[in-house]
């Protein structure tokens, strides 16, 4: 089957970038401030009469022709205090995926504002326990303590199989996905901007299209259309960038850095 997913990462106010979630050169690019989430989806909504999706949707039978899914990664605060109730003015549902090895921190969710966001319906996931810089290039066992550790503790905290996760950074590799599914993921998504829904080890592989700050709302648009060649424009610079990072590893990386330090 098809479906079309979202990435997106913290929502600020006041362009307060380091006020949820991950902070440090570069993180800001990926958060969106009130105003322009808002926008966004007003933008979906547009385009889209139909609820989004929730992961375990895909995994049955009859599923929609082209759903689409709304994700957030790393956990920030402000998927309590910003994010949920903006999708609730739609009557949507969003996917929290959490990186446990940070609960409590600041500006992370704490155990209380997860539980809350499951009770209305939102679904809990895990982004890893310590969110590697490069997941793909972890031993296995690693990708066990990563995946395990993470899923026990937001199965802790809720009080249910927690089985559903999205990948830190786009470093997908066969072996993550293996290990995933180890640890008792069922659905697991990644960075790869695809409409494809992959079965792969025991589990559903779902790729996404990345948002970031200044992306404009029409893009968003754009992606959730049944019709449209900006998923395939993505496609093809994110195949394009996959290269350079398999090719360079770490001074890509090193490059990578000193570039957001500079923006």
């Amino acid at each position: 089957m098809r479906a079309v997913c979202l990435l997106y990462h913290d929502v600020v106010e006041s362009n307060n970038w380091d006020s949820s979630g991950f902070t440090g050169p570069g993180t800001a690019r990926y958060k969106l401030s009130r105003a322009e989430f808002v926008a966004h989806l007003g933008a979906i909504a547009k385009v889209r009469g139909d609820e989004p999706y929730r992961a375990h949707d895909l995994l049955k039978p009859g599923a929609a022709s082209f759903p689409f899914l709304l994700t957030f990664d790393d956990g920030g605060g402000s998927a309590s205090t910003c994010i949920a109730e903006l999708l609730q003015q739609y009557g949507w549902y969003g996917h929290f995926f959490v990186t446990a090895g940070k609960i409590g921190e600041r500006g992370f969710l704490t155990r209380s504002q997860i539980r809350e966001l499951r009770r209305n319906g939102h679904i809990i996931g895990s982004h890893s326990l310590s969110h590697p810089v490069r997941m793909s290039h972890c031993s296995r066992e690693q990708l066990l303590h990563e995946w395990t550790t993470s899923v026990q503790i937001l199965s802790d905290i809720l009080g249910e199989p927690v089985d559903t996760a999205s990948v830190p950074g786009g470093y997908y590799s066969k072996l993550v996905g293996q290990t995933a599914a180890a640890a008792g993921v069922r659905v697991l998504f990644n960075s790869e901007p695809t409409t494809e829904v992959r079965h792969m080890f025991g589990c559903v592989l779902v790729g996404r299209f990345n948002i970031f700050r200044a992306t404009p709302p029409s893009l968003s648009e754009k992606l959730v259309s049944e019709k449209s060649k900006a998923r395939l424009q993505q496609w093809l610079f994110w195949n394009s960038k996959k290269i350079v990072k398999t090719v360079a590893g770490r001074p890509y990386l090193a490059a990578r850095q000193l570039l957001l330090r500079k923006e």
